[in-house]
């Protein structure tokens, strides 16, 4: 299996024997030509595909182009970030009650979508992207031939992302603006990290390829969004020397992320930020709500995880390795608490 071909959630059994010979697809980037998810003339089958991409969904068309529907996905899927190209061919409209744990930048590479996301109304088209956030209920009518490329991020990551650079837990969930300027000057940031992206899934020598480097590049990708589109925590990540959280917690979680796969005990965070055991714990407590120990713990699940994600079995990784390699000595304690963290064994994930 190919390193980048792990894309849990969506069934990736290509559908067979169209009726009629498929349209092309435009518009797809050079990395995902050759990843196709599925390739549909059925409304109610493309509706069920989607919504494993994405979020459950309605399909609806105008009767007249129901005999020229055709529905087609390609993508790819890092750790948390995943790259898609959804193309619908004909005037349709895509209504999504609640979307799923994930945020998601919808970017027409062509014609338009009109969008509404809880209420609020915009159009979506070539210098104008839909960001949706968690739970929320969105609405897309798209022109005929608008094909959008989508960048689907998982909201534990942003989540974890911007609590590691506020240096404490969000006290209300993290909601993106929904209309998105694709031409500022900053969000050239934006257009670099996805061409960075691109290049890297495209390439087969490249880092990502070779199964290195996917972390930071998922984090260029999550940093470059929080930096382009308001939020409801945009102020706070944009002057960092006024953004709320003790120094000494910010300190400690940075010292945390930088030496997971070594040794740690509450005495070495407290050293490190030069304050008392006891001022650490009350600091994550107040901050946090958990234990500096209860920290370093599920930062190494989550990156177990990664790392599961990540292998390939034939490359001889082990879940003991992994296990081993990030602290966890007991493996019978790692699974319990990796079943009860993320719902599946590590061995699971790794066959994954």
């Amino acid at each position: 299996m190919p390193r980048l071909a792990k894309f849990g959630y969506i069934d990736a059994r290509r559908t067979v024997n169209p009726v009629r010979p498929r349209k092309r697809s435009r518009g797809i980037p050079t990395a995902l030509e050759g990843r196709e998810i599925f390739y549909s003339d059925d409304l109610f089958e493309a509706s069920r595909l989607i919504g494993q991409a994405l979020s459950p969904n309605q399909l609806t068309l105008d009767k007249l182009d129901s005999a020229r529907f055709a529905a087609g996905l390609h993508g790819v899927r890092l750790r948390d970030v995943c790259m898609m190209h959804l193309d619908l061919h004909v005037a349709t409209t895509l209504t999504m009650p609640t979307t799923g744990r994930y945020f998601g930048v919808h970017m027409p590479m062509n014609g338009r979508a009109l969008c509404v996301q809880d209420g609020y109304e915009f159009e979506a088209n070539t210098t104008r992207a839909a960001v949706t956030s968690p739970g929320q209920s969105v609405t897309m009518r798209f022109d005929p031939d608008s094909p959008q490329l989508i960048i689907r991020i998982e909201q534990q990551a942003i989540t974890r992302h911007v609590t590691r650079t506020l240096g404490r837990r969000l006290v209300r969930p993290l909601v993106f603006q929904p209309a998105m300027n694709l031409i500022t000057d900053t969000a050239q940031r934006w257009h670099g990290a996805l061409g960075l992206l691109n290049t890297e899934v495209f390439h087969p020598g490249s880092l990502v390829q070779l199964g290195h480097g996917v972390g930071p590049l998922e984090e260029l990708i999550i940093s470059s969004l929080l930096l382009v589109q308001p939020s409801n925590y945009h102020q706070q990540l944009l002057r960092p020397d006024r953004k709320p959280g003790s120094p000494a917690v910010r300190a400690s979680l940075d010292f945390i992320e930088t030496h997971l796969r070594e040794p740690l005990t509450l005495t070495d965070i407290a050293h490190h930020v030069h304050l008392s055991a006891r001022a650490i714990q009350q600091g994550f407590r107040a901050e946090l709500g958990t234990t500096p120990m209860a920290y370093v713990r599920d930062r190494r699940l989550e990156r177990a995880r990664e790392e599961l994600l990540d292998a390939i079995p034939s490359d001889g990784v082990t879940v003991t390795d992994i296990a081993i390699r990030l602290g966890f000595s007991h493996l019978s304690y790692f699974a319990q608490l990796y079943r009860q963290r993320w719902g599946e064994s590590p061995s699971d994930t790794l066959r994954s």
